[in-house]
């Protein structure tokens, strides 16, 4: 028999990730957990609704749109990009491995910013369900740690076993915002039903594209479907249709969701209350239209939540340096997968050591867990991801143009620049308005948003480095072939 025959059909031999392990639906159900739906809808909407008014539920209809012509571009080059590596071996294969490597740095700073600075979040939201359930009042850094530990335990675990829990946390909390959603219609909301919110004098205003920013952070994580391309049951297929599900999905869903919430309290009085209530506007809103075991349920669930994004993101980051490493840019170990559960768990005992650190020197430096460890350290994140995404749109253009045997439909082109064009312009909308996600004085956003340019500059200069120096290393930055022996 040939060695292909031989291979064992569920894993690859010897080192490597587990094949086949992934289908359509477990693929969407790691990506829009990372976005944490109840999370973003519960602890960030009420601020969209307060600066955008009742047009909000169209930032999210038009975020959504926009990452839908993302999705188009990306996916044009699924078929010829056959490692697992998402933004780096895309971008690496059409405009070379200098500015590839520089992106696939970039790549992991962002995502741990993402990552690690939701454990702030993570903390808080915990911090206040064991306050209001049980009259607890645990100290933030220790729910932190816990919650590292946790999502370290199931990411060791295996990608299949991760994708499961994550499946079942996020048709929960889906489900408790659709209760609350159902409730408000059934009781004919505040002033009875209106559709305002989509009309153009509502839906276009300055206040709607200012909390652009706010809405694309709600879809923080979808574009890491290809990184699971090895691990997924006929990728060609597979992993397209996981990332139209997620983007359609959480833009419908997040729009309905926030456009029943202004149902709730009525066109005239939403803003008001959401200023009010804030974090605390979902909560106050189930309650009245549901119940209120409706509220306690909610509490839970948004803490497991944000426990399925960090998880949703540490595979993420964990496969990006797997790649890495298995080009021989990063050391040698972290190339290693476990030999039974085959996850990358090297690369994510690694990350897991970083997020305590992290959360350790925010203890110490007595930082808040909300506006220092989560706004501040997330922006950073939410940058570099957009910024990537219009990279990606570039890279699908230039191969494109390079490949026309790759271009299925005509429309491919313009729509890869189009896409470039719509989120280089949110990366700008992010700058122009992000005293909205920050609450932070000039200098410190001149900081965060210096971030991404510079972690790119220095991903530039070691790949260069690299050239000179380590030409056999750069020769492998993005390889395409199947590494794994």
């Amino acid at each position: 028999m040939s060695d292909l025959e031989t291979r064992p059909p569920t894993s690859e031999a010897g080192n490597g990730l587990k094949r086949n392990a992934l289908g359509t639906g477990g693929i969407a159900f790691l990506v829009i957990s990372a976005a944490a739906p109840l999370t973003v809808m519960a602890g960030v909407a009420p601020v969209a609704i307060g600066i955008g008014g009742i047009g909000a539920p169209m930032g999210y209809v038009i975020a959504g749109a926009v990452l839908l012509v993302f999705a188009a571009a990306f996916m044009a080059m699924t078929k010829h990009v056959k490692a697992a590596g998402g933004f780096y071996t895309y971008i690496t294969l059409a405009m070379g491995k200098t500015v590839g490597l520089a992106s696939a740095i970039l790549a992991i700073v962002s995502y741990n910013c993402l990552q690690i600075g939701v454990y702030g979040l993570f903390a808080v939201q915990t911090q206040a369900m064991l306050r209001t359930l049980f009259g607890l009042d645990v100290p933030w850094p220790l729910v932190a740690l816990v919650a590292i530990a946790a999502v370290w335990f199931l990411g060791y675990r295996g990608i299949d076993v991760g994708a499961k829990v994550l499946g079942v946390l996020l048709i929960a909390e889906t489900a408790i915002l659709a209760i609350m959603g159902a409730g408000i219609l059934a009781h004919g909301g505040a002033e009875g039903i209106s559709f305002d919110s989509f009309a153009p004098e509502h839906a276009f205003t300055p206040g709607v594209l200012a909390i652009l920013a706010i809405c694309f952070a709600a879809f923080m994580g979808f574009e890491s479907t290809v990184l699971y391309r090895r691990e997924a049951r006929d990728p060609d297929k597979s992993v397209p249709r996981a990332t139209y599900i997620a983007v359609g999905f959480m833009s419908v869903f997040y729009a309905f969701i926030v456009w029943t919430v202004i149902q709730a309290y009525g066109n005239g009085n939403v803003v008001t209350a959401a200023g009010q209530l804030a974090d605390g506007m979902f909560f106050a809103t189930i309650n009245q239209y549901v119940g209120p075991w409706a509220e306690v349920v909610m509490y839970l669930l948004i803490v497991t939540s944000v426990y399925a994004s960090q998880l949703a993101f540490h595979n993420a980051i964990n496969r990006y340096v797997y790649m890495l490493a298995k080009d021989g840019i990063l050391p040698t170990f972290l190339a290693r997968t476990h030999p039974k559960y085959k996850s990358p768990h090297r690369a994510g005992q690694i990350q897991t050591v970083l997020a305590a650190v992290v959360i350790l020197i925010c203890a110490i430096a007595n930082a808040d867990p909300y506006k220092h460890l989560l706004i501040w350290v997330n922006t950073p994140g939410i940058v570099g991801i957009v910024a990537l995404q219009g990279l990606v749109s570039v890279a699908a253009f230039v191969y494109l143009r390079r490949n026309p045997a790759a271009v299925t439909n005509r429309l491919l082109l313009p729509v890869s620049i189009a896409s470039a064009v719509l989120l280089f312009g949110v990366v700008a909308l992010i700058a122009i308005n992000i005293e909205l996600l920050t609450f932070a004085d000039s200098l410190t956003n001149a900081i965060l948003l210096a971030v991404t340019p510079i972690v790119f500059l220095v991903g530039l200069l070691i790949a260069r480095r690299l050239r000179t120096a380590r030409p056999d290393v750069f020769a492998r930055i993005g390889s395409f072939e199947t590494h794994d022996s």
